[in-house]
């Protein structure tokens, strides 16, 4: 039996330092950081990573809002979209994390795009 994204990314706690270290770069990035003000960045981690993890075929059950009314009065735009992909490709890439497994989940992130992005 083949390995879960999950399993190849280091499971739980290595998707949880990779989400530390994407909210650190997202936060220091003058163009993003303002969809995050007034946010709860402690528990959007925590939330962050159980879906991320989910995503990942991992043992967690997403039971957060659906991406579409989670994001909707943001009005983030494209631009703002590949920021931010971008960030949590160099997350991953501080960790080592291998270039295949990088793009899978970046190509599962960015099937979310159209419910994200509505500017």
């Amino acid at each position: 039996m083949s390995e879960t994204l999950y399993e190849r990314l280091g499971g739980r706690e290595a998707i949880a330092a990779v989400v530390e270290s994407f909210y650190e770069r997202v936060l220091d990035d003058e163009r993003v950081a303002h969809f995050f003000e007034d946010t709860d960045v402690a528990s959007l981690r925590a939330h962050q990573t159980r879906f991320l993890a989910a995503a990942a075929g991992g043992p967690v059950e997403y039971d957060g809002a659906d991406m579409e009314t989670a994001h909707a009065h943001l009005d983030i735009r494209e631009e703002d979209f590949e920021v931010i992909a971008v960030h949590l490709d160099e997350a991953m890439a501080s960790f080592d994390v291998p270039p295949a497994e990088r793009d899978e989940v970046l190509t599962a992130v960015g099937e979310l795009e159209p419910a994200v992005v509505s500017a």
